[in-house]
């Protein structure tokens, strides 16, 4: 069993900046895949960002140039640097682990984020 945790949502107007963290917690089996998502009510979970146990990261369209990934395997956590926030960002942050080898995958409960115009 694998748990994660996401933290640092919160109300930031445009073009401010904030740092989500998942910290991962349980029987974490590497390799695995790391991902960033993010929800608003009526809509599917949106990809945002990929992290693969190389230092491999891929962004949306969506964030490209603005979010930034990064993953610390000795502390168990992985952050999303998000800069000039915009209203259209505000949603539900989501962290998603796989494993390569088990397949299985873990979400967390979400962190609202929530940008003002």
């Amino acid at each position: 069993q694998v748990q994660l945790v996401e933290s640092g949502g919160g109300l930031v107007q445009a073009g401010g900046s904030l740092r989500l963290s998942c910290a991962a917690s349980g029987n974490i089996f590497r390799p695995n895949i790391m991902n960033w998502y993010r929800q608003t009510p009526g809509n599917q979970r949106e990809l945002l960002a990929t992290m693969t146990s190389g230092g491999v990261a891929d962004y949306s369209d969506s964030v490209q140039g603005r979010f930034t990934v990064s993953r610390d395997d000795v502390k168990n956590m992985m952050f999303l640097q998000m800069n000039n926030l915009k209203p259209e960002d505000t949603a539900v942050y989501y962290c998603r682990m796989r494993g390569y080898i088990t397949g299985n995958e873990y979400w967390g409960p979400g962190t609202q984020v929530t940008v003002s115009s």
